[in-house]
């Protein structure tokens, strides 16, 4: 017999009565039933229960196993009663009399359980992630991981694409987020950079003719913590094609992730319609670039509703210049209690409250618009405003003012919990919207022109867009948002050197600063690109959907804290004296 196991604790059924076996394992839970120890005996493929009394010869030296110990028992696989036969695992049907036991690994006392599902503070399970991962949900959410990486690989060799690695050490890039660099040692004074993505590998890949390429590619971005992302490093699906346009990168993408998420969604619903959505629509009816679709609500620019009215407070404001009034439509909100909680929810927000009407049967059985504003406007632009917007009895409408940048990430959060607290944002399901013309230029807080989005992308009318004003300008971009999350973002790339050029100029970069920071891609595309695009989905935010999460480092293995710190390996750590004089670096002390 093996050494350790003749069988996995999922391998064995009632076709094994009789048989005599050897299992090898973490010991999950131990009851002691009056001189009878039942152990659930845990690996990597399940759970086997076996069982041992006072007639085996093992047990006096079973009673002193405690929770994850490692042992190797050898017993005889039995039959359960009908009774007792547990239908939730494979093994449900047989147990193991132990007459054999050899401790391979004892356990000090555990600093949290793994049994069970209780919550520990997320500090105590990333010191000790190797436990946590023991647990069953968090083994199950890296096993589902796994799948997910492998369906994702065959899927693209299924449909014609080549997988091809690119460098992790390379050149520094704007992607829009910090580098991470690495000192030189043959170069003193010189820094590699971590790619925070294969980005210009992927493009120079198609300049050299290989046409469909995607990489499964680990990406490093020194970034603020958010739950949804990781601060350091993550993984995605990179993919890029040549002679495409922006329909055909999404004819060979929609299939993959459709066919991804109807495979791991468990009986979640996935639907296949996929509208477009212009991001100024996304912004104006969803008040962000990544809307749930789930949540059926719109909100409208109403301004004109509000110019020269009666209630002052949008009036005065509608004069100034950039100025709006939005309106969040409301279904079944129509009463003053529910308007009273979605007010405090604005004051939660740092508002001081939300300006709503409510629709109600009046005594002579008419409908009535009630509150503040329908008072202050007036019935006919209350009634106009409630046509425009398809409400009826019942239902109500909330407002948000001033300039869109600065309510729009509010009114985005007020749509949400409207569509959550009257039960009209669809659960158990998965619903896809294409983002598109993205503008290709913003003013920073500076008021200078910079890229928006991703700086290599394709201007929408090519050279005769970049003569006009760049704020004008939109771009080939496009992002996929599901359920509220930005899975991919990609782009129709810019394969011309003196359209290139000249947007980069007008983002404030001079063609010798181009040159001398994408050289290898300048001088790749003076001799003969083809035009190209792709994208990249994240890997890590595909599975938490799927896991059913909103917290990231719930499906990555090893993932940092939110301080960007990895508290089991002790990352990041001071380098030692002699790393820093062989890399003729010096640490300078943080300010006071």
């Amino acid at each position: 017999m093996h050494a350790y196991r003749s069988h996995t604790c999922a391998g064995l059924s009632k076709a094994d009565v009789g048989q005599t076996v050897r299992l090898a394992g973490w010991v999950h839970r131990v009851r002691d039933h009056g001189g009878v120890l039942f152990i659930d005996l845990r690996d990597h493929y399940g759970i086997t229960q076996v069982l041992c009394d006072g007639d085996s010869a093992a047990f006096a030296a079973l009673e002193k196993v405690r929770a994850e110990w490692v042992v190797r028992i050898d017993g005889r696989v039995k039959a359960r009663d009908a009774a007792l036969v547990n239908p939730k695992i494979p093994t449900g049907e047989i147990e193991v009399y132990v007459t054999g036991v050899e401790v391979l690994g004892a356990s000090d006392e555990l600093p949290l359980p793994v049994f069970g599902d209780t919550e520990y503070p997320e500090e105590t399970r990333l010191t000790y992630r190797f436990l946590d991962l023991r647990r069953d949900s968090m083994h199950a959410n890296m096993m589902l991981r796994s799948n997910v990486v492998r369906w994702l690989r065959q899927a693209m060799w299924d449909k014609g694409f080549t997988e091809f690695q690119t460098p992790i050490i390379t050149a520094s890039s704007p992607e829009g987020a910090r580098d991470f660099l690495v000192p030189s040692r043959l170069h003193p004074g010189k820094f590699y950079a971590l790619p925070q993505a294969p980005q210009q590998f992927k493009q120079l890949i198609m300049v050299a003719g290989f046409d469909r390429y995607f990489q499964i590619a680990p990406c490093f971005r020194d970034e603020d913590p958010r739950a949804d992302r990781s601060p350091t490093d993550f993984y995605q699906l990179d993919v890029e094609m040549s002679f495409v346009t922006q329909d055909d990168v999404f004819a060979a993408v929609q299939p993959v992730l459709q066919g991804l998420f109807e495979h791991f969604a468990g009986g979640r619903k996935v639907h296949a319609d996929w509208p477009r959505i212009a991001y100024k629509d996304s912004l104006l009816w969803y008040g962000n670039d990544k809307p749930d679709l789930r949540n059926p609500i719109r909100m409208s620019d109403v301004s004109e509703h509000f110019r020269g009215s009666g209630f002052a407070i949008f009036a005065s404001l509608l004069e100034n210049e950039g100025t709006e009034v939005r309106a969040i439509p409301a279904p079944g909100g129509g009463s003053r209690k529910f308007a009273d909680r979605m007010n405090a929810f604005a004051q939660k927000e740092g508002l001081p409250g939300m300006g709503y009407i409510f629709w109600r049967k009046a005594e002579d059985g008419t409908t009535e618009a009630a509150g503040p504003i329908a008072k202050a406007i007036g019935p006919e632009r209350t009634e106009a405003i409630r046509g425009e917007l398809g409400l009826k009895e019942g239902d109500a409408v909330f407002f948000l003012a001033g300039k869109a940048e600065a309510f729009q990430p509010v009114a985005a959060k007020a749509r949400n919990e409207i569509g959550r607290e009257l039960g009209l944002t669809e659960t158990d399901s998965f619903r896809f919207a294409w983002i598109v013309d993205f503008p290709m230029y913003e003013k920073d807080d500076e008021g200078k022109i910079d890229f928006s989005h991703n700086p290599f992308s394709m201007p929408q009318g090519g050279m005769d867009a970049l003569n006009g004003n760049p704020l004008d300008v939109l771009g080939y971009q496009y992002d996929l948002a599901c359920n509220g999350y930005e899975v991919i973002s990609g782009a129709i790339r810019n394969h011309k050197p003196e359209i290139m050029f000249k947007a980069f100029e007008l983002a404030g970069y001079p063609a010798g600063e181009v040159e001398k920071r994408f050289g290898g891609m300048v001088k790749a595309f003076k001799y003969g690109a083809p035009p190209h695009g792709g994208c990249a989905a994240g890997i890590d935010r595909l599975v938490m959907l799927l896991a059913d999460t909103t917290n990231i480092r719930e499906v990555i293995m090893f993932p940092m804290n939110q301080r960007a710190e990895d508290l089991l390996m002790g990352a990041p750590s001071e380098p030692l004296n002699e790393q820093l004089r062989e890399l003729r670096l010096r640490v300078v002390p943080k300010e006071s």
